[in-house]
Protein backbone atom coordinates (compact mmCIF):
# COMPACT_ATOMS: atom_id res chain seq x y z
CA UNK A 1 0.00 0.00 0.00
CA UNK A 2 1.43 3.43 -0.89
CA UNK A 3 2.71 5.37 2.08
CA UNK A 4 0.34 8.36 1.50
CA UNK A 5 -2.60 5.93 1.45
CA UNK A 6 -1.30 4.11 4.60
CA UNK A 7 -0.94 7.40 6.40
CA UNK A 8 -4.44 8.38 5.40
CA UNK A 9 -5.66 4.98 6.81
CA UNK A 10 -3.72 5.49 10.07
CA UNK A 11 -5.40 8.83 10.52
CA UNK A 12 -8.80 7.21 10.29
CA UNK A 13 -7.78 4.36 12.65
CA UNK A 14 -6.62 6.76 15.34
CA UNK A 15 -10.24 7.48 16.24
CA UNK A 16 -11.20 3.75 16.82
CA UNK A 17 -10.58 1.61 19.89
CA UNK A 18 -7.85 -0.95 19.25
CA UNK A 19 -8.61 -4.59 19.74
CA UNK A 20 -8.09 -5.68 23.38
CA UNK A 21 -8.09 -2.05 24.65
CA UNK A 22 -10.20 -1.08 27.59
CA UNK A 23 -12.64 1.83 27.31
CA UNK A 24 -12.04 4.65 29.75
CA UNK A 25 -15.46 3.97 31.43
CA UNK A 26 -14.64 0.27 32.25
CA UNK A 27 -13.81 -0.95 35.76
CA UNK A 28 -10.25 -1.96 36.70
CA UNK A 29 -9.08 -5.29 35.43
CA UNK A 30 -10.17 -8.22 37.50
CA UNK A 31 -12.88 -6.26 39.37
CA UNK A 32 -16.49 -7.14 38.95
CA UNK A 33 -19.13 -4.57 38.49
CA UNK A 34 -20.82 -3.46 41.66
CA UNK A 35 -24.21 -4.76 40.63
CA UNK A 36 -22.96 -8.02 39.14
CA UNK A 37 -23.65 -11.29 40.84
CA UNK A 38 -20.92 -13.83 41.38
CA UNK A 39 -20.25 -15.98 38.36
CA UNK A 40 -22.40 -19.04 38.42
CA UNK A 41 -22.03 -20.27 34.84
CA UNK A 42 -24.01 -19.27 31.88
CA UNK A 43 -27.12 -17.54 32.98
CA UNK A 44 -30.30 -17.72 31.04
CA UNK A 45 -31.87 -14.41 30.33
CA UNK A 46 -35.59 -14.58 30.33
CA UNK A 47 -37.44 -11.94 28.40
CA UNK A 48 -40.72 -10.50 29.44
CA UNK A 49 -42.52 -13.21 27.43
CA UNK A 50 -40.68 -15.91 29.40
CA UNK A 51 -38.53 -17.33 26.45
CA UNK A 52 -34.84 -17.86 27.08
CA UNK A 53 -33.08 -16.07 24.05
CA UNK A 54 -30.04 -14.30 25.56
CA UNK A 55 -27.43 -16.93 24.56
CA UNK A 56 -28.72 -17.26 21.00
CA UNK A 57 -28.51 -13.51 20.41
CA UNK A 58 -25.06 -13.33 21.91
CA UNK A 59 -23.81 -15.95 19.43
CA UNK A 60 -25.02 -13.87 16.38
CA UNK A 61 -23.02 -10.70 17.24
CA UNK A 62 -19.54 -10.41 15.55
CA UNK A 63 -16.54 -10.38 17.80
CA UNK A 64 -15.41 -6.97 18.97
CA UNK A 65 -12.13 -7.11 16.95
CA UNK A 66 -13.96 -7.78 13.67
CA UNK A 67 -16.28 -4.87 14.32
CA UNK A 68 -13.32 -2.58 14.67
CA UNK A 69 -11.66 -3.80 11.39
CA UNK A 70 -14.65 -3.29 9.11
CA UNK A 71 -14.39 0.57 8.77
CA UNK A 72 -10.69 0.32 8.02
CA UNK A 73 -11.26 -2.23 5.27
CA UNK A 74 -13.90 -0.04 3.61
CA UNK A 75 -11.60 3.01 3.63
CA UNK A 76 -8.71 1.03 2.19
CA UNK A 77 -10.90 -0.36 -0.59
CA UNK A 78 -12.14 3.14 -1.51
CA UNK A 79 -8.65 4.63 -1.58
CA UNK A 80 -7.28 1.71 -3.58
CA UNK A 81 -9.92 2.29 -6.29
CA UNK A 82 -9.19 6.04 -6.45
CA UNK A 83 -5.46 5.40 -6.67
CA UNK A 84 -5.94 3.11 -9.64
CA UNK A 85 -7.87 5.82 -11.52
CA UNK A 86 -5.24 8.43 -10.50
CA UNK A 87 -2.39 6.27 -11.77
CA UNK A 88 -4.24 5.45 -15.01
CA UNK A 89 -4.66 9.19 -15.93
CA UNK A 90 -1.08 10.17 -15.11
CA UNK A 91 1.07 10.04 -18.32
CA UNK A 92 4.79 10.48 -18.82
CA UNK A 93 5.39 12.38 -22.11
CA UNK A 94 8.43 13.92 -23.79
CA UNK A 95 8.02 17.54 -24.91
CA UNK A 96 10.68 18.84 -27.32
CA UNK A 97 10.65 22.63 -27.91
CA UNK A 98 12.97 23.70 -30.73
CA UNK A 99 15.12 20.63 -30.22
CA UNK A 100 15.32 20.86 -26.41
CA UNK A 101 13.54 17.79 -24.90
CA UNK A 102 12.17 17.32 -21.40
CA UNK A 103 10.02 14.63 -19.80
CA UNK A 104 6.77 15.62 -18.09
CA UNK A 105 4.03 13.97 -16.05
CA UNK A 106 0.63 15.24 -17.04
CA UNK A 107 -3.09 14.56 -16.73
CA UNK A 108 -3.76 16.45 -20.02
CA UNK A 109 -5.89 14.53 -22.50
CA UNK A 110 -4.78 16.30 -25.73
CA UNK A 111 -1.76 18.13 -27.12
CA UNK A 112 -3.63 21.46 -26.84
CA UNK A 113 -4.30 20.84 -23.13
CA UNK A 114 -0.65 20.01 -22.52
CA UNK A 115 0.54 23.18 -24.30
CA UNK A 116 -1.90 25.29 -22.26
CA UNK A 117 -0.79 23.54 -19.08
CA UNK A 118 2.89 24.21 -19.86
CA UNK A 119 2.15 27.74 -21.14
CA UNK A 120 3.76 27.15 -24.54
CA UNK A 121 2.28 29.71 -27.03
CA UNK A 122 2.33 28.95 -30.78
CA UNK A 123 2.20 31.35 -33.73
CA UNK A 124 0.76 30.83 -37.20
CA UNK A 125 4.17 29.83 -38.58
CA UNK A 126 4.99 27.40 -35.74
CA UNK A 127 4.53 23.63 -36.09
CA UNK A 128 3.57 20.94 -33.58
CA UNK A 129 3.51 17.18 -34.10
CA UNK A 130 1.28 15.38 -33.46
CA UNK A 131 -1.51 17.87 -34.20
CA UNK A 132 -3.18 20.18 -31.69
CA UNK A 133 -6.23 17.97 -31.08
CA UNK A 134 -4.36 14.67 -30.96
CA UNK A 135 -5.01 12.55 -27.83
CA UNK A 136 -2.05 12.04 -25.50
CA UNK A 137 -0.89 8.58 -24.52
CA UNK A 138 1.71 7.49 -22.03
CA UNK A 139 5.16 7.73 -23.61
CA UNK A 140 4.00 10.22 -26.30
CA UNK A 141 6.63 12.46 -27.93
CA UNK A 142 5.50 16.00 -28.81
CA UNK A 143 7.77 18.05 -31.08
CA UNK A 144 7.39 21.86 -31.34
CA UNK A 145 9.33 23.83 -33.96
CA UNK A 146 9.13 27.62 -34.04
CA UNK A 147 8.81 29.40 -37.38
CA UNK A 148 11.75 31.52 -38.53
CA UNK A 149 11.66 34.23 -41.25
CA UNK A 150 14.13 33.70 -44.09
CA UNK A 151 15.04 36.48 -46.54
CA UNK A 152 16.02 34.23 -49.45
CA UNK A 153 17.43 35.46 -52.74
CA UNK A 154 17.19 32.44 -55.03
CA UNK A 155 18.74 32.70 -58.50
CA UNK A 156 18.43 36.47 -58.51
CA UNK A 157 14.82 36.60 -57.28
CA UNK A 158 13.98 37.77 -53.75
CA UNK A 159 11.58 35.83 -51.52
CA UNK A 160 10.46 36.12 -47.89
CA UNK A 161 9.59 32.67 -46.55
CA UNK A 162 9.09 30.96 -43.21
CA UNK A 163 10.78 27.77 -42.09
CA UNK A 164 10.76 25.63 -38.96
CA UNK A 165 14.27 24.34 -39.68
CA UNK A 166 16.98 25.57 -37.33
CA UNK A 167 19.85 25.52 -39.86
CA UNK A 168 20.36 26.86 -43.39
CA UNK A 169 20.81 23.35 -44.78
CA UNK A 170 17.59 22.15 -43.12
CA UNK A 171 15.67 25.18 -44.41
CA UNK A 172 16.86 24.67 -48.00
CA UNK A 173 15.91 20.99 -47.86
CA UNK A 174 12.54 21.92 -46.38
CA UNK A 175 11.98 24.43 -49.22
CA UNK A 176 13.06 21.96 -51.91
CA UNK A 177 16.03 24.03 -53.12
CA UNK A 178 18.67 22.12 -55.13
CA UNK A 179 21.97 22.62 -53.34
CA UNK A 180 24.25 20.33 -55.36
CA UNK A 181 26.86 22.58 -56.97
CA UNK A 182 25.08 25.69 -55.67
CA UNK A 183 26.60 28.86 -54.26
CA UNK A 184 25.30 29.63 -50.74
CA UNK A 185 26.25 32.93 -49.10
CA UNK A 186 26.41 31.44 -45.60
CA UNK A 187 27.55 28.14 -44.11
CA UNK A 188 25.01 25.36 -44.52
CA UNK A 189 25.33 24.60 -40.82
CA UNK A 190 24.65 28.22 -39.84
CA UNK A 191 21.87 28.55 -37.25
CA UNK A 192 18.71 30.46 -38.11
CA UNK A 193 17.60 32.48 -35.09
CA UNK A 194 14.01 33.27 -34.21
CA UNK A 195 14.65 36.74 -35.70
CA UNK A 196 15.52 35.20 -39.07
CA UNK A 197 18.44 35.20 -41.50
CA UNK A 198 19.35 36.54 -44.96
CA UNK A 199 20.65 33.96 -47.44
CA UNK A 200 21.65 34.24 -51.11
CA UNK A 201 21.56 31.02 -53.13
CA UNK A 202 22.54 30.50 -56.76
CA UNK A 203 21.80 27.02 -58.03
CA UNK A 204 23.95 25.34 -60.67
CA UNK A 205 22.61 26.01 -64.18
CA UNK A 206 23.32 25.04 -67.80
CA UNK A 207 24.16 27.98 -70.09
CA UNK A 208 25.06 27.81 -73.80
CA UNK A 209 27.12 30.45 -75.66
CA UNK A 210 27.18 30.91 -79.44
CA UNK A 211 30.46 32.68 -80.26
CA UNK A 212 32.72 32.81 -83.32
CA UNK A 213 30.73 30.09 -85.08
CA UNK A 214 31.06 27.68 -82.15
CA UNK A 215 28.70 26.46 -79.44
CA UNK A 216 29.92 26.15 -75.85
CA UNK A 217 27.84 24.77 -72.95
CA UNK A 218 28.90 25.15 -69.32
CA UNK A 219 27.54 24.41 -65.84
CA UNK A 220 27.74 27.48 -63.63
CA UNK A 221 26.45 29.11 -60.46
CA UNK A 222 27.77 32.64 -61.14
CA UNK A 223 25.66 35.78 -60.80
CA UNK A 224 26.10 37.49 -64.20
CA UNK A 225 26.44 36.67 -67.89
CA UNK A 226 29.82 38.43 -67.86
CA UNK A 227 31.13 36.02 -65.20
CA UNK A 228 29.77 33.06 -67.17
CA UNK A 229 31.62 34.34 -70.28
CA UNK A 230 34.86 34.39 -68.31
CA UNK A 231 34.18 30.88 -67.05
CA UNK A 232 33.62 29.71 -70.64
CA UNK A 233 36.86 31.39 -71.75
CA UNK A 234 35.13 33.82 -74.13
CA UNK A 235 36.46 37.38 -74.26
CA UNK A 236 34.79 40.58 -75.46
CA UNK A 237 36.80 43.15 -77.44
CA UNK A 238 36.07 46.71 -78.49
CA UNK A 239 32.38 47.10 -79.26
CA UNK A 240 31.59 43.38 -78.78
CA UNK A 241 28.48 42.61 -76.75
CA UNK A 242 25.99 39.82 -76.02
CA UNK A 243 22.38 39.18 -77.04
CA UNK A 244 21.34 39.83 -73.41
CA UNK A 245 22.89 42.47 -71.12
CA UNK A 246 26.16 41.24 -69.63
CA UNK A 247 25.15 42.21 -66.08
CA UNK A 248 21.91 40.16 -66.07
CA UNK A 249 21.42 36.79 -64.34
CA UNK A 250 22.03 33.76 -66.59
CA UNK A 251 19.01 31.42 -66.51
CA UNK A 252 19.05 27.65 -66.68
CA UNK A 253 18.93 26.42 -70.29
CA UNK A 254 19.56 29.90 -71.69
CA UNK A 255 21.36 30.36 -75.04
CA UNK A 256 23.37 33.58 -75.34
CA UNK A 257 24.88 34.88 -78.60
CA UNK A 258 28.14 36.80 -78.59
CA UNK A 259 28.01 39.68 -81.09
CA UNK A 260 31.36 40.63 -82.66
CA UNK A 261 31.02 44.28 -83.66
CA UNK A 262 33.26 46.49 -85.76
CA UNK A 263 32.37 50.14 -86.27
CA UNK A 264 33.42 53.37 -87.92
CA UNK A 265 32.04 56.87 -88.49
CA UNK A 266 31.12 58.62 -91.71
CA UNK A 267 30.10 62.26 -92.30
CA UNK A 268 27.87 63.19 -95.25
CA UNK A 269 26.46 66.48 -96.60
CA UNK A 270 22.78 66.15 -97.40
CA UNK A 271 20.39 68.67 -99.05
CA UNK A 272 17.36 69.96 -97.17
CA UNK A 273 14.30 70.28 -99.40
CA UNK A 274 12.61 73.66 -99.54
CA UNK A 275 8.88 74.13 -99.10
CA UNK A 276 6.51 75.86 -101.53
CA UNK A 277 4.26 78.59 -100.24
CA UNK A 278 1.20 79.21 -102.44
CA UNK A 279 -0.42 82.65 -102.20
CA UNK A 280 -3.85 83.51 -103.70
CA UNK A 281 -3.72 86.59 -105.98
CA UNK A 282 -6.90 88.28 -107.24
CA UNK A 283 -4.92 90.19 -109.88
CA UNK A 284 -4.13 86.98 -111.73
CA UNK A 285 -6.67 85.12 -113.81
CA UNK A 286 -7.89 81.81 -112.44
CA UNK A 287 -5.70 78.92 -113.52
CA UNK A 288 -2.68 81.20 -113.67
CA UNK A 289 0.37 80.68 -111.45
CA UNK A 290 3.24 83.05 -111.03
CA UNK A 291 6.47 82.11 -109.25
CA UNK A 292 7.60 85.20 -107.42
CA UNK A 293 10.52 83.54 -105.67
CA UNK A 294 12.25 80.29 -106.59
CA UNK A 295 13.02 77.87 -103.79
CA UNK A 296 16.60 77.27 -102.62
CA UNK A 297 17.46 73.92 -100.96
CA UNK A 298 19.32 73.93 -97.65
CA UNK A 299 22.32 71.85 -96.61
CA UNK A 300 23.18 69.83 -93.50
CA UNK A 301 26.17 67.80 -92.38
CA UNK A 302 25.26 64.40 -90.83
CA UNK A 303 27.57 61.97 -89.00
CA UNK A 304 26.65 58.27 -89.04
CA UNK A 305 27.81 55.25 -87.06
CA UNK A 306 28.58 52.35 -89.40
CA UNK A 307 28.55 48.85 -87.86
CA UNK A 308 29.03 45.26 -88.86
CA UNK A 309 27.70 42.55 -86.53
CA UNK A 310 29.25 39.12 -86.97
CA UNK A 311 30.30 40.25 -90.45
CA UNK A 312 26.87 41.61 -91.50
CA UNK A 313 26.62 45.35 -92.24
CA UNK A 314 23.90 47.09 -90.26
CA UNK A 315 21.77 50.10 -91.11
CA UNK A 316 23.78 53.29 -90.38
CA UNK A 317 22.84 54.99 -87.14
CA UNK A 318 22.71 58.78 -87.08
CA UNK A 319 24.94 60.26 -84.41
CA UNK A 320 24.81 64.04 -85.00
CA UNK A 321 23.49 66.69 -87.41
CA UNK A 322 24.94 70.13 -88.21
CA UNK A 323 22.99 72.76 -90.20
CA UNK A 324 25.13 74.31 -92.96
CA UNK A 325 22.51 76.37 -94.84
CA UNK A 326 18.83 76.95 -94.22
CA UNK A 327 16.43 76.28 -97.13
CA UNK A 328 14.50 79.15 -98.71
CA UNK A 329 10.83 78.59 -99.52
CA UNK A 330 9.49 78.85 -103.07
CA UNK A 331 6.65 81.41 -103.40
CA UNK A 332 3.94 80.85 -106.04
CA UNK A 333 1.04 83.23 -106.62
CA UNK A 334 -2.24 81.56 -107.65
CA UNK A 335 -4.71 83.59 -109.74
CA UNK A 336 -8.31 83.84 -108.63
CA UNK A 337 -9.57 86.45 -111.12
CA UNK A 338 -12.29 85.36 -113.57
CA UNK A 339 -10.74 84.50 -116.96
CA UNK A 340 -12.00 86.50 -119.98
CA UNK A 341 -14.34 84.66 -122.34
CA UNK A 342 -12.61 86.07 -125.49
CA UNK A 343 -9.20 87.44 -126.49
CA UNK A 344 -10.70 90.89 -126.23
CA UNK A 345 -10.92 90.40 -122.50
CA UNK A 346 -7.18 89.82 -122.37
CA UNK A 347 -6.42 93.22 -123.84
CA UNK A 348 -5.93 94.78 -120.41
CA UNK A 349 -2.83 92.68 -119.81
CA UNK A 350 0.72 93.96 -120.35
CA UNK A 351 1.50 92.19 -123.64
CA UNK A 352 4.33 94.58 -124.34
CA UNK A 353 6.03 93.61 -121.14
CA UNK A 354 5.65 89.90 -121.96
CA UNK A 355 7.07 90.41 -125.49
CA UNK A 356 10.04 92.37 -124.17
CA UNK A 357 10.78 89.56 -121.68
CA UNK A 358 10.40 86.74 -124.20
CA UNK A 359 12.02 88.20 -127.34
CA UNK A 360 13.30 91.62 -126.51
CA UNK A 361 10.28 93.02 -128.35
CA UNK A 362 11.44 91.74 -131.78
CA UNK A 363 8.67 90.05 -133.84
CA UNK A 364 11.22 88.03 -135.90
CA UNK A 365 13.22 86.74 -132.99
CA UNK A 366 14.12 83.01 -132.97
CA UNK A 367 15.63 81.11 -130.03
CA UNK A 368 18.98 79.35 -130.35
CA UNK A 369 17.42 75.95 -130.99
CA UNK A 370 15.20 77.29 -133.79
CA UNK A 371 12.09 75.77 -132.19
CA UNK A 372 10.48 78.99 -130.84
CA UNK A 373 9.96 82.29 -132.59
CA UNK A 374 8.19 85.63 -132.68
CA UNK A 375 7.34 88.16 -130.04
CA UNK A 376 6.00 85.53 -127.66
CA UNK A 377 8.34 82.66 -128.57
CA UNK A 378 5.68 80.17 -129.71
CA UNK A 379 6.56 76.83 -131.25
CA UNK A 380 5.15 75.85 -134.65
CA UNK A 381 2.68 73.29 -133.35
CA UNK A 382 1.10 75.77 -130.93
CA UNK A 383 0.99 78.48 -133.63
CA UNK A 384 -0.88 76.21 -136.03
CA UNK A 385 -3.32 75.13 -133.27
CA UNK A 386 -4.17 78.82 -132.83
CA UNK A 387 -5.02 79.11 -136.54
CA UNK A 388 -1.75 80.59 -137.73
CA UNK A 389 0.08 79.56 -140.89
CA UNK A 390 3.76 79.28 -141.54
CA UNK A 391 5.94 80.25 -138.61
CA UNK A 392 5.11 82.78 -135.89
CA UNK A 393 8.21 84.89 -136.53
CA UNK A 394 7.08 85.46 -140.13
CA UNK A 395 3.64 86.84 -139.12
CA UNK A 396 2.88 90.50 -138.42
CA UNK A 397 3.27 91.68 -134.80
CA UNK A 398 -0.46 92.37 -134.43
CA UNK A 399 -1.35 88.81 -135.55
CA UNK A 400 1.22 87.39 -133.13
CA UNK A 401 -0.33 89.39 -130.24
CA UNK A 402 -3.89 88.34 -131.22
CA UNK A 403 -2.98 84.64 -131.32
CA UNK A 404 -1.04 84.98 -128.03
CA UNK A 405 -4.21 86.39 -126.44
CA UNK A 406 -6.19 83.36 -127.70
CA UNK A 407 -3.56 81.10 -126.16
CA UNK A 408 -3.90 82.98 -122.85
CA UNK A 409 -7.70 82.47 -122.88
CA UNK A 410 -7.08 78.72 -123.24
CA UNK A 411 -4.18 78.17 -120.91
CA UNK A 412 -3.51 81.32 -118.95
CA UNK A 413 0.09 82.40 -118.44
CA UNK A 414 1.39 78.82 -118.17
CA UNK A 415 2.88 78.80 -121.73
CA UNK A 416 5.31 81.44 -120.47
CA UNK A 417 6.58 79.95 -117.15
CA UNK A 418 9.34 82.52 -116.66
CA UNK A 419 7.93 85.72 -118.19
CA UNK A 420 4.19 85.15 -117.72
CA UNK A 421 4.11 87.30 -114.59
CA UNK A 422 5.00 90.35 -116.74
CA UNK A 423 1.43 90.23 -118.05
CA UNK A 424 0.21 91.49 -114.69
CA UNK A 425 2.55 94.42 -114.46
Amino acid sequence: MPSYIAAYADTIDAGATPAGATPTSAAPAGAAPAHAAPHQGPAAVTPHDGRPTGRRRAQRRPPDGLRRLLPQALVVAFLAGGTSAFVANDKAVQLSVDGVPRTLHTFAGTVDELLAEEQVPLGVHDAVAPGHRSALADGEEIDIRYGRPLALTLDGRRHRVWTTARTVDGALRQLGVRTAGAYISTSRSATISRHGLTVNVRTERTVTFMADGRERTIRTNVATVREALDQAGIGLRGHDTTSVPADTFPRDGQTITVLRITGSRETREEPIAFVTNRVLDASLFAGTESVTRPGVPGLRRVTYQLRTVNGVRQKPRQLSTELVRRPEARVVRIGTRQRPASPAGAGRLDWSGLAHCESGGRPDAVDASGSYGGLYQLDGQTWHALGGSGLPQDAPADEQTDRAKRLYVQRGASPWPHCGRRLYG
